[in-house]
């Protein structure tokens, strides 16, 4: 019976060279010349420091810049709370890997919703979702492609 499943995952290894573009970006920039602002890396995410709230923000978007050009979805990053320690504001993002169960059910829910001839159901962190015909599978692919959810999805192991 053909399956496939449905992931939310991100490479780590271009998000290192993500981070690593934004802080070279950074060091160019000449409106963060003699500006105490920085972008760190470590296994829980990504925490960005600067002096002012919207000097925070254009390092934001300097992040992002080199996530696109990474080809790494931005919605895998969320904002985890702001923090003001001595003359820095910082802003800690936590990077999002697989599915939760909320999301998850709500996906199922979509699937079920759209009469599609498959069934889903959720294993862990994944959802995989089974079907009698390849044509089935992939009309449910193209409508969760369609669907406007704040998570990035990827599709793989189909097996015919």
């Amino acid at each position: 019976m053909p399956s496939f499943d449905i992931v939310s995952e991100i490479d780590m290894h271009e998000v290192t060279n993500a981070v690593d573009q934004a802080k070279r970006e950074l060091g160019n920039r000449w409106d963060f010349k003699n500006v105490d602002a920085d972008i760190e890396q470590d296994d829980k995410g990504i925490t960005i420091s600067a002096e002012q709230d919207f000097q925070l923000e254009q390092l934001m978007e300097i992040l992002r810049m080199a996530f696109a050009k990474r080809n790494v979805d931005s919605r895998a990053i969320s904002e985890d709370g702001e923090s003001k320690a001595g003359k820095l504001v910082k802003q800690h993002l936590v990077l999002k890997q697989g599915i939760e169960t909320d999301m998850a059910k709500k996906i199922v829910k979509m699937i079920k919703d759209a009469k599609l001839k498959v069934q889903a159901s959720i294993q862990g962190d994944k959802v995989r979702v089974n079907g009698k015909k390849r044509d089935d599978l992939q009309g449910a692919i193209a409508m969760l492609r369609e669907a406007e959810l704040d998570i990035p999805l990827q599709f793989n192991n189909f097996r015919d």
